[in-house]
């Protein structure tokens, strides 16, 4: 767990992905052809097969839900625009780390009114992400002097591991770029082309996926996110989405896109096949990078693998890694399969 520790501890704003991307290139170069970073921050890590061969597009996005400094006022507390869907109730009292373009990470904390000095009506309310502050502990002056409107800021928190469990901040999405560099060292198909995308942009529209499914246009492809793991007090049985320790989660849709049912087919066949533990998802509300897959040019049948996590876009998100482990055990299989997968639609 050491990579995935690196991975979640490491910060990266939507647009501000460099020390992730730094770290995926570190860890699949050795194991790819080829690598490629387009203007809008996606590392393309492609491992050729045979002239000819299908291009599989498997994407994971580097992004963490965050913000960008958008005021400092005359004591030096900060202001924040979000980058990504917050609950405000997750961020009261909680440390944030300000990446300065000076090269200088500054630690915060997220405050608000005391419920002390709060009228009855106050207290009823919820604060949001406007009303909050971060408090820097510097004077107005020396804030403007180290800090620039427009810095990230990012959630801080360290990542820890109990029994099979993981937790800590941005496991949503760490865990898919954890999970591309171990399939690609892991598969061996000279029949297929992979292009392993670490993508940007995730948590703001998918816009990463989308501008490389253009570039790339792949035949199919595979997008690696977290879900909903409602397995909690307080959620009824249809409301769980999927659980923890229960295997991979092969998504049959959510808001951003529909899987393709013949890879919902063959990722299911092939869990059964080599006694992959799986569960199937269904997902209202929330999308992943496999809307921005199928709006590639090339209109590309796509699917998400998912890796149930509880208390998602929050510091305490939490995984088991079977799991974890499951996820990369079918992406494998899928790759190393994938040529044999028919997904042509009838004329």
């Amino acid at each position: 767990m050491e990579l995935l520790k690196e991975l979640c501890e490491a910060h990266g704003a939507p647009g501000f992905e460099d020390n992730i991307r730094a770290i995926f290139r570190r860890e699949i170069e050795p194991f790819v052809d080829r690598i490629e970073v387009d203007g809008i921050g996606n590392c393309i890590a492609i491992k050729e097969g045979k002239p000819g061969s299908p291009k599989v597009m498997l994407a994971g996005h580097l992004d963490e839900i965050g913000f960008v400094v958008k005021h400092i006022d005359d004591n030096g507390f900060l202001r924040l625009s979000p980058l990504g869907g917050f609950d405000p109730k997750t961020l009261i009292a909680k440390r944030v780390l300000v990446n300065t373009s000076h090269g200088e990470q500054i630690t915060g904390m997220i405050g608000c009114k005391p419920i002390h000095i709060m009228t009855p009506e106050d207290r009823q309310k919820m604060p949001t992400v406007p009303q909050l502050f971060v408090d820097v502990s510097l004077t107005a002056d020396e804030a403007r002097e180290k800090i620039e409107i427009g810095d990230p800021v990012t959630l801080k928190q360290n990542f820890e591991t109990h029994g099979s469990r993981c937790t800590g901040k941005s496991l949503d999405n760490r865990v898919s770029i954890y999970t591309l560099i171990e399939s690609v060292k892991r598969f061996s198909n000279e029949n297929v082309s992979v292009y392993a995308v670490a993508t940007t942009q995730e948590e703001v529209g998918l816009r990463g996926a989308m501008t490389a499914s253009h570039r790339i246009e792949p035949d199919c492809g595979v997008a690696i996110d977290v879900t909903l793991a409602c397995d909690i007090p307080g959620a009824t049985d249809h409301e769980q989405i999927s659980a923890l320790g229960k295997g991979v989660a092969i998504k049959i849709h959510d808001s951003s896109s529909i899987s393709n049912p013949k890879m919902v087919r063959a990722m299911r066949n092939f869990a059964r096949e080599k006694e992959i533990p799986f569960q199937m998802e269904i997902l209202t509300a929330g999308g992943t990078d496999a809307g921005g897959i199928q709006r590639g040019g090339s209109a590309v049948p796509a699917i998400t693998l998912s890796v149930p996590c509880r208390y998602v876009h929050s510091v305490v998100e939490t995984i088991d890694s079977v799991d974890l482990e499951a996820t990369v055990a079918l992406l494998t299989e899928f790759l190393n399969n994938a040529h044999e997968v028919d997904l042509s639609y009838d004329s």
